[in-house]
């Protein structure tokens, strides 16, 4: 029977280390939970005819142990009926009977160890089950929870990013905006420097036509003395 020879595979089956070790536990518990309901299925199928072979093996034995009971009885009955040879007879058979028993014990053992297999698999499983069951929406939920910060932090590294990109525009903005100034302030200068280069200019002829020279001052010096 497969399902016995999965015995020490499922009782050995660690449903939170399965979990731990999935990359993705929403979706693999639900994996989880529909193999361990087909193995329930399974186990109760086999249970049903095991249990069967159990208490069908269990009648046998308890048939044969009555008969050698029987025959013991009626050893005893013509041993002191003082009849050995009939006591004899019912030993002999006895012992035949006893070789079916040690045969049918056999038998039995086997069909009682997988019952009890079976009866743990079942326990196990359903425990199991509902172990899953009652945690599957929390292991979504906290998965949920996991995948919104994933995006988050996603969206914020996006940010980081961006705001780099920013504040190197705003670094190469200052500079543009230094760069205008001093151009506006050199034009300022060149254009201050023009304007006092024509004033100078002006200065010049402006003083050639209203101030005397020295000859004329001199020469009217010399009117007013009489020379």
């Amino acid at each position: 029977m497969g399902i016995i020879a999965r015995f020490k595979e499922i009782m050995a089956a660690n449903i939170n280390a399965l979990l731990d070790k999935a990359e993705d536990p929403a979706k693999m518990i639900d994996q989880y939970l529909r193999e361990l309901e087909s193995d329930l299925g399974e186990v109760k199928a086999e249970t049903a005819s095991i249990m069967a072979d159990e208490a069908r093996s269990k009648r046998k034995l308890d048939e044969l142990q009555d008969e050698i009971d029987k025959l013991q009885k009626y050893a005893e009955k013509a041993v002191s009926a003082g009849n050995d040879a009939d006591a004899r007879e019912f030993l002999s058979q006895k012992q035949k009977v006893q070789g079916r028993y040690e045969d049918a014990k056999k038998i039995y053992d086997i069909n009682a160890d997988n019952a009890l297999k079976m009866r743990e698999m079942h326990d196990k499983l359903v425990s199991d089950i509902a172990d899953l069951n009652a945690r599957k929406d929390a292991v979504k939920a906290k998965v949920a929870v996991a995948k919104a910060q994933e995006k988050v932090n996603e969206a914020s590294s996006s940010i980081v990013g961006v705001t780099d990109t920013m504040n190197a525009f705003e670094k190469m903005e200052e500079k543009a905006d230094h760069m205008l100034d001093e151009a506006n302030a050199m034009a300022e200068l060149n254009a201050t420097t023009a304007s006092q280069a024509l004033d100078d200019l002006k200065d010049k002829y402006d003083n050639d036509v209203n101030s005397p020279s020295i000859d004329d001052e001199l020469a009217a010096i010399k009117e007013k003395l009489g020379k």
